[in-house]
């Protein structure tokens, strides 16, 4: 894996996978920019030798027209013999060396009544030599003749094979010529001029397009004329290949052709099956149209060849520069492995290691200096660290010790007085450090009365517990001289409050209980409302006013009264139940701490329901890191016995 690798192999291998990148884009890029201007002279190319040889092909046709029509002219003018047509006809062929011959098609009757239809032909022989002829066929049926006849316009023909005239195959342009019959222009006849497919397809053939390409002409209807596959003249058509070879393009591109469109496209040649290039462009004359094909081959072999050449020069730079890179790869890396096993030995403890030097001002000879700082600083962090954990472990020690007093202070044998039946009490404190600021206590002060109390100090931790403690210690010593809970209050409060320097406070709770009549005297220092819990209900118990303890040394406290029921229980919390925190940054609310209590009725034993409330709000806290420390006490009223 390339993680395992040395960081020589890794600079290599990074930085020549950037460099081909970098060579295959510029490369890539080449080869695409090369091939977009290749095609695009191409087709400049293609577009003007299409159109040089369409021009050309126009221009022999357009001269050919005039043969016929001149002499059509001269029919309508006149009434020559016959032995004139003859010459006209002969004289044509002579002068035009593209017409491969020459007719004068009459109407029954005209210029002759010696035979019923008179037509004379002058062409060209073997020898290439004019000859004349009669043309004894039935000629009125032949396209050349009835199209033009009825149509009363020129018109050239689609290649036949003329058979009973020149025996070859050809394309024909007739003109009808008129004469006025009773005041009628009525079609007298048609003069022809032919040109011989051979000629076209000569010219057509003089096109050269590199090695394999070739120009071929299609007529009209889409029937191939000229082709260098001869066997294709004439027998098949741009659609009847396109069929026999399952090509939609070609069937495409041949309706394109017949419908005089010009365009140039890539298509996949029928006869090689390799990829290649088509110009094609009409022929208004004839209506045909004719296509240059190109192979892509040819027509990329230069941008091939130029690639390779390019390509070939990559391969040798990039040889050259993997070997460069790495040469200054491992000279660079050289001191780094040095420093690397060095530190291997430092992180084994061995800080007397001797660390290589380099006389190089750069960044491998500062990190070889910062290395020697770094062993130095090691070995001081160390001894350091060593006095440190020492510390820290006396500090841990001090803080359990701490934890074992602060909990020692709090009454933790239930039941407390197993001898008394009137009632029955629990309590619980979970602090969120080592040592907290929670506090509850209870204790008899005769026959008839117990005194309890519970007490949140403001802040966390060590001072929060000395707080606590001395809260503690004051409350149980001035509950002892049998003060109401509201003179308690303000006893302690005064003691508090004098040189309070650092302004702690505490909120408390405290509560009297005749536990043979069940009359409940309390008060309250500015602490959460506790809960009556009782068969048919659960409601917050209404407290009188009064500030926290350690403020004000001339704060006042009011005591209220309550008579409890058999059965009735008082719950008492601190706000670290109410206020615990889930991994949402919800608080578990006094709505929620009310709704939690009413689902535990009838109500339990106070040991029971301290454990229940403390198992909903703990699962409610989702494993989030107590904030605040929780306590909870829980006090059953019984009734004197029997009752």
């Amino acid at each position: 894996m390339i993680k395992d690798l040395r960081l020589a192999v890794k600079l290599v291998l990074f930085i020549l996978s950037a460099a081909a990148v970098i060579f295959g884009s510029a490369f890539g890029y080449n080869y695409y920019c090369s091939r977009r201007t290749v095609l695009k002279n191409v087709e400049t190319q293609a577009h003007y030798l299409t159109l040089a040889m369409a021009y050309h092909i126009e221009s022999e046709l357009r001269a050919v027209e005039q043969v016929p029509t001149g002499l059509a002219g001269i029919l309508e003018r006149g009434t020559p013999s016959t032995d004139e047509i003859n010459d006209l006809l002969k004289d044509a062929v002579a002068r035009n060396p593209q017409l491969f011959g020459c007719a004068v098609a009459c109407e029954p009757g005209v210029f002759t009544s010696a035979v019923p239809r008179y037509a004379h032909y002058a062409y060209r022989d073997k020898q290439q030599q004019v000859a004349t002829t009669d043309l004894l066929y039935e000629y009125a049926t032949k396209d050349w003749y009835q199209i033009p006849r009825e149509m009363r316009q020129p018109v050239w023909s689609e290649p036949y094979y003329d058979d009973g005239g020149g025996d070859i195959l050809m394309c024909t342009y007739s003109v009808p010529f008129f004469h006025n019959v009773d005041g009628r222009r009525e079609v007298a006849g048609v003069v022809t001029a032919d040109i011989s497919l051979t000629w076209l397809q000569r010219t057509v053939a003089e096109v050269r397009v590199y090695e394999t390409g070739y120009a071929f002409l299609i007529s009209q209807c889409g029937v191939i004329v000229t082709h260098p596959r001869r066997e294709f003249i004439m027998r098949e058509s741009v659609f009847s290949i396109a069929e026999s070879a399952g090509d939609p393009q070609l069937r495409e591109i041949g309706r394109q052709m017949i419908n005089g469109a010009q365009g140039f496209l890539c298509f996949r040649d029928f006869l090689t099956e390799q990829k290649a290039w088509l110009y094609f462009a009409p022929l208004p004359a004839i209506k045909w149209s004719l296509g240059v094909k190109f192979s892509e081959d040819e027509l990329f072999a230069d941008v091939r060849r130029l690639n390779r050449q390019v390509l070939l020069i990559g391969v040798l730079g990039f040889s050259v520069l993997a070997l460069v890179i790495a040469f200054f790869s491992e000279t660079i890396t050289r001191p780094l492995r040095f420093l690397a096993r060095t530190t291997r030995e430092i992180a084994k403890g061995n800080l007397d290691v001797d660390i290589p030097t380099t006389g190089a001002g750069d960044e491998i000879g500062q990190l070889s200096t910062s290395f020697r700082g770094m062993q130095e600083a090691l070995k001081e962090y160390i001894s350091n660290l060593a006095q440190a954990t020492a510390a820290r472990e006396r500090v841990e020690s001090e803080l359990k010790i701490a934890h074992t007093i602060q909990m020692s202070f709090l009454p933790k044998k239930f039941p407390p007085f197993p001898e008394k039946s009137e009632f029955e009490i629990y309590a619980t404190l979970e602090p969120a450090k080592e040592v907290g600021g929670d506090l509850y206590d209870f204790f008899l002060l005769d026959e008839d009365h117990l005194f309890f109390t519970v007490g949140d100090v403001s802040g966390k931790g060590v001072p929060a517990a000395l707080f606590m403690a001395v809260t503690k210690t004051l409350m149980k010593g001035v509950a002892e001289s049998r003060l109401s809970p509201a003179g308690v209050l303000a006893k302690v409060n005064q003691e508090l409050a004098v040189d309070n320097d650092s302004m702690m406070f505490t909120t408390v709770f405290c509560g009297l209980l005749n536990y043979r009549t069940g009359l409940l005297q309390f008060s309250n220092a500015g602490h959460n409302p506790p809960l009556i819990m009782r068969p048919n209900g659960v409601e917050w118990l209404t407290l009188p006013p009064g500030v926290v303890l350690g403020v004000d040394t001339g704060a006042e406290y009011r005591t209220a009264e309550m008579q409890l029921r058999p059965g009735d229980v008082l719950l008492v919390y601190t706000d670290g139940i109410t206020e615990a925190t889930n991994a949402a940054s919800q608080l578990y609310s006094d709505a929620a701490l009310l709704q939690t209590a009413t689902g535990l009725l009838p109500v339990l034993s106070p040991e029971k329901l301290v454990a229940a409330i403390m198992t909903v709000v703990k699962r409610f806290e989702e494993n989030v890191p107590a904030a605040d420390d929780k306590t909870v006490l829980a006090l059953r009223f019984l009734g004197p016995p029997g009752t």
